[in-house]
C-alpha cells in the first residue's frame, strides 16, 4: 500500500509538471436553436441506496471492492466504499460545495487520494446544469454548461433521452470522461469515469437496482 501511494504522488507531481491533457472540441456536431434552460443528471437522485461492484485502477493499481451512494437530503450524498469481505475502507458525505469525511482506513488516509476521490463524486454528484449551447450529431443531443473556467459536454441519447456521456473540461482541456449504460432515467447500470490527465479509472457495476 505504500508503494501503491508513493505512486501515487510521484505520477501525479510529474503530471502536474506536464501539460498532457489536450484542447476538447466537438467533432461531426452542429449547432442547433435550443429553449432548455437547464439540463440533469438523474442518475443518483433517488432516495434508495444505489449499490454498485467497484473497481478502480490508479496507475495500474487495482482497488476493488463494494460501493455504495445514498442521497441524504436535496444537496447531499453518502458514499461508502468497502472491500469485498464487508470491511469499510472510507465514509464520505458530499456535496457540490462540501465535503465530510466521516471515516479512512489509515492506509487511505493521505491527502492526494482523498482529493481525488473528492473531486471525481462531485462531479459525478452534480445534478443540474445550466444550458449555454445545443447540439447534435447523428445519435446525441448535446448541452454545453458553462461555470466559470469549467464546462460539462452532456450526451442525451436520441433514442431514450438517457444521458449516456459526459465531458468534464477545464480551461479548455479535457479532465474526465464519463459513460453511462442505463434502462431507466433514475439509474446507471454501469459506469465508467476515466481521468484524461492521469492514469485512474473508475468503473461501477450495478449490484442491486433502485425502483
Amino acid at each position: 500500500m505504500r508503494r501503491f501511494l508513493l505512486q501515487i504522488s510521484v505520477y501525479s507531481l510529474v503530471l502536474l509538471l506536464c501539460f498532457s491533457c489536450t484542447a476538447y472540441r466537438l467533432n461531426d456536431v452542429k449547432k442547433v436553436l435550443g429553449t432548455q434552460q437547464t439540463v440533469e443528471n438523474l442518475y443518483f437522485s433517488s432516495r434508495e441506496d444505489y449499490v454498485y461492484k467497484c473497481r478502480m485502477d490508479i496507475y495500474k493499481n487495482p482497488v476493488s471492492g463494494i460501493l455504495i451512494i445514498k442521497k441524504l437530503n436535496e444537496h447531499t450524498h453518502r458514499v461508502v466504499l468497502t472491500s469485498d469481505f464487508g470491511n469499510k475502507l472510507i465514509d464520505f458525505e458530499i456535496s457540490e460545495g462540501s465535503f465530510k469525511l466521516n471515516y479512512v482506513l489509515p492506509d487511505l488516509d493521505k491527502k492526494i487520494v482523498i482529493n481525488f476521490l473528492k473531486n471525481d463524486f462531485q462531479e459525478l454528484l452534480k445534478r443540474q446544469y445550466p444550458v449555454s449551447e445545443t447540439f447534435e450529431n447523428e445519435n446525441s443531443k448535446i448541452y454545453l454548461s458553462k461555470t466559470g473556467k469549467k464546462a460539462y459536454y452532456l450526451f442525451f441519447s436520441k433514442e431514450n433521452g438517457f444521458l449516456k456521456q459526459m465531458v468534464y473540461t477545464k480551461n479548455n482541456r479535457e479532465k474526465i470522461d464519463f459513460t453511462f449504460d442505463a434502462k431507466k432515467h433514475i439509474f446507471a447500470d454501469s459506469l465508467n469515469l476515466q481521468h484524461k490527465d492521469f492514469k485512474i479509472t473508475i468503473k461501477l457495476n450495478q449490484i442491486t437496482e433502485t425502483e
